[in-house]
C-alpha cells in the first residue's frame, strides 16, 4: 500500500494560485485511483477531484474551469493546480488513494485564500 505526504499549501489572496503535491511511495502507484479532497471547518471532506491510472478525470463542480488535476506516474506523483482562488476553498486539502479494496490517505495541508 501506499504511503501519502502532501505539500503545496499556503495563504494565497483571492483571484491567487497554488499547486498542491502528493508524493506516493510504493510501486503501485500507477495503479491507484488518486484523488484531493477537502474538508473545511465544520463541514463533511468532500471530493474535489479524481484521476485514475490512465489519466481519466473528474471534478467538484465547484472547482470545475479553476482547478486541474494531474499525475507523474513515473514520479510518483499528482498535483491539483488551482487558480482563481476564492474564500469558500479555504480548507485542508488531503490526497487520497485508492486501488480494489485498499484506501490510503495523507496527513492533509492547509490552503487559506484570503485578502
Amino acid at each position: 500500500q501506499v504511503q501519502l505526504v502532501e505539500s503545496g499549501g499556503g495563504l494565497v489572496q483571492p483571484g491567487g494560485s497554488l499547486r498542491l503535491s502528493c508524493a506516493a511511495s510504493g510501486s503501485m502507484f500507477r495503479l491507484y485511483t488518486m484523488g484531493w479532497y477537502r474538508q473545511a471547518p465544520g463541514n463533511q471532506r468532500e471530493l474535489v477531484a479524481s484521476i485514475t491510472g490512465n489519466g481519466a478525470t473528474n471534478y467538484a463542480d465547484s472547482v470545475k474551469g479553476r482547478f486541474t488535476i494531474s499525475r507523474d506516474n513515473a514520479k510518483n506523483t499528482v498535483y491539483l493546480q488551482m487558480n482563481s482562488l476564492k474564500p469558500e476553498d479555504t480548507a485542508v486539502y488531503y490526497c487520497n488513494g485508492q486501488f480494489q479494496s485498499l484506501v490510503t490517505w495523507g496527513q492533509g495541508t492547509q490552503v487559506t485564500v484570503s485578502s
